[in-house]
Order: structure tokens, then C-alpha cells, then sequence
């Protein structure tokens, strides 16, 4: 066995790096494809459970697990059902439509450090490289309404569009205060300034930020309670209404891929990323770094960053099960005259903390 495994190191470290990163690619992109799957069904259960009910609890997968196979049914229904495409729309650009909403959700990976030391490009304008991709997603929505010539589908992606302008411009100033914290625009620097506990995590000094950013992150992927470019009823189901079969679950698809993206850079930008909770507060016996479970626990590495990711998802939830849909003019009030003013002050704030070397600019 061990020769087997010293045979296919070798072979792995023969590849070129190409085969390296494809290799890379395929494996997230499997794993993301799942993960988006799963919280579908999270999200059902979840739910499920604050307002006292079981959510999906009858397909099983292979005879176990109540409710663990309703996702792939789903898949498979929707890929039966019929993509009707209206007569008289511009068939390339609405076929193309949910790809251009889909792809950034995923491209925007390759420039997120999974744990230490390691990215599948490791950028060091890696920031700009994220805030340049989730603005892409706009033109899917906008080219969905113009494309389908429909009137209703049209008014939804306008409403929608002015929406993810509004708070993207509130997360891009969310985003320039934690540039100025970690003085690097390579995300895998920014974890690492972060080191040394929670308290030199920058969601201690940049807060009203990391608030801005999560719901400025709420509003980008339309989910309640800004979720009007879905549910009003003038617009009847908004800028996917002419969608079916697995074309209306891309965008769908597309949604749950950016709740998961939103939450891991959330926690990259201010939770520390991959950096142990314990890290500089609980300096435990290097023998205690190889006992299985407690050892995975007590240092760095992707379980972290799940486990915040977590966390932050279930707020996403959280917030869908508890708060009513939000009115046009309250969303777009919201976004203008309060988030944007917010980061505005706070990144003059930062400046006044740098000036005099106070919190992360202490050295």
C-alpha cells in the first residue's frame, strides 16, 4: 500500500502545474456543486425546524438518511422539465443569460485560500480580482429581462439591477477599510495579519464594516428580506419569469453558489479565514497537535473557515425565516442613505486609527 501511495506522489509531482491547478478546479468545483446542492436542503430543514416542522424527510439516499436525497430529485426534475424560449426573444442572450450569472460565483474561488499557504492562484491583486468578478453577475440578471422581450421580466431586472449597484458600491467601500487594515490586496496576507486570537481579527475593529458587508452581501444575492426582484407581485416572479426546466435553476443555483462565496470571504475579510479560534489565546503541547480529533481543532486549516462559513450561513437563513420582504424604497433608502454614509465614516475613522497607531495599525 504504502508503495501504491509513494508511486502516485511521484506521478502527482510529475504532472506540470496546469495539471496541478485543473486538478484543483475540478475537485472545488465538484465539492461547491454539492455544498450549493446540500444547503438547498439545509436551508428546508433548518427553516423546517423554527417554525416546528420536519422540512424534507422522505427521499432517502441509497435507503438511509431521511430527506438526504431530496436534492438530487430535484435535479433530476428539473432537468426533465421543458426550457421553453419565447418566440420573439433574443434566443443567444437568453440562453446566455444564466451562464454569465452562474460562472462568476464560481471563478471568483480561484483566488481564495483554503487554509494555509494555499490558493488555487495565489493573486496578489486578489481583491480586485473578487470585487471585479461579483460585479459581473449584474449583466446575467440585466441581459435575462432585456433578452426575454417581456415587459415583466425587463421591470424586474431594472429593479433588481439598481438594487446590487446600490449595496455593491457600500460592499466595495466595506472592502477598501479592510485594505487599509491588512495594507495588502492578496487575501491570503490579509488571513495572516489576522493571526494571534480573536482579538486581532478584524471583525473587532472594522464591525460596523463587517455589517455593512454582510448586508450589502443579503442584498447581492437577493435574499430575503431584499428579495423583491423575486416576489412582488407586479412583476410577477421578476427577471427569471420567462425561465423553465434547468435554465430557471441555474439562477437559482447561482444564488445559493454566491451565499456561500458572500460567507467565505466574510469570514477571510474579518473572521480570520482558516486562522484557529485559539490561535495566540490557547497555546496547547505540540503533542496534542496529533491527536486526531482534538489536534484538528487546535490549529489552522480549512476546518475553520467551514466552520465560520457555517455559521454565517445560518444566519442567511436566519434572517429569511424571521424578517418580512423589505418595500422597493425602503431597500434602496437602506442602501444610499445609511450603508454608504456608514463606510464612509468608518474608513475616515480607520484613518484617524492609523494616524496614531491604534489596533492593527499599532506597529
Amino acid at each position: 500500500m504504502s508503495g501504491a501511495w509513494q508511486w502516485l506522489q511521484g506521478l502527482w509531482l510529475a504532472l506540470p502545474a496546469v495539471a496541478h491547478s485543473t486538478a484543483y478546479i475540478l475537485a472545488l468545483t465538484i465539492v461547491l456543486i454539492l455544498c450549493v446542492a446540500y444547503l438547498t436542503l439545509w436551508e428546508r430543514k433548518f427553516i423546517g425546524w423554527m417554525q416546528v416542522r420536519r422540512g424534507p424527510n422522505r427521499v432517502r439516499l441509497f435507503g438511509l438518511l431521511p430527506g438526504m436525497g431530496q436534492p438530487f430529485a430535484d435535479v433530476f426534475k428539473l432537468l426533465l422539465k421543458e426550457i421553453i424560449v419565447p418566440t420573439r426573444s433574443n434566443k443567444a442572450l437568453f440562453r446566455l443569460a444564466p451562464a454569465i450569472t452562474l460562472i462568476p460565483a464560481f471563478a471568483t474561488w480561484a483566488v481564495v485560500p483554503l487554509f494555509p499557504h494555499f490558493a488555487i492562484a495565489n493573486v496578489d491583486a486578489g481583491l480586485l480580482y473578487v470585487l471585479s468578478l461579483t460585479s459581473v453577475g449584474v449583466y446575467g440578471v440585466i441581459l435575462a429581462g432585456w433578452a426575454s422581450n417581456s415587459k415583466y421580466a425587463f421591470l424586474g431586472a431594472m429593479r433588481s439591477a439598481a438594487q446590487i449597484v446600490a449595496y455593491e458600491i457600500a460592499m466595495g467601500f466595506a472592502l477598501v477599510g479592510v485594505l487599509m487594515a491588512a495594507g495588502s490586496l492578496n487575501l491570503g496576507t490579509i488571513v495572516e495579519r489576522q493571526r494571534g486570537g480573536f482579538l486581532h481579527w478584524n471583525l473587532l475593529w472594522l464591525f460596523p464594516l463587517f455589517m455593512v458587508y454582510f448586508i450589502s452581501g443579503v442584498a447581492e444575492t437577493n435574499r430575503a428580506p431584499f428579495d423583491v426582484a423575486e416576489g412582488e407581485s407586479e412583476i410577477v416572479a421578476g427577471f427569471h419569469v420567462e425561465y423553465s426546466g434547468m435554465a430557471f435553476a441555474l439562477f437559482f443555483l447561482a444564488e445559493y453558489a454566491n451565499m456561500i462565496l458572500v460567507t467565505a470571504l466574510a469570514a477571510i475579510f474579518f473572521l480570520g479565514g482558516w486562522v484557529s479560534v485559539f490561535h495566540g489565546v490557547l497555546e496547547p503541547p505540540a503533542s496534542w497537535l496529533h491527536v486526531p480529533v482534538l489536534g484538528l481543532w487546535l490549529g489552522d486549516g480549512l476546518q475553520w473557515l467551514v466552520a465560520k462559513m457555517f455559521i454565517l450561513l445560518c444566519v442567511f437563513l436566519w434572517l429569511r425565516a424571521t424578517f418580512p420582504r423589505y418595500r422597493y424604497d425602503q431597500i434602496m433608502r437602506l442602501g444610499w442613505k445609511v450603508l454608504i454614509p456608514i463606510t464612509l465614516v468608518w474608513i475616515g475613522v480607520e484613518s484617524v486609527l492609523a494616524w496614531f497607531h491604534i489596533g492593527p495599525w499599532h506597529a
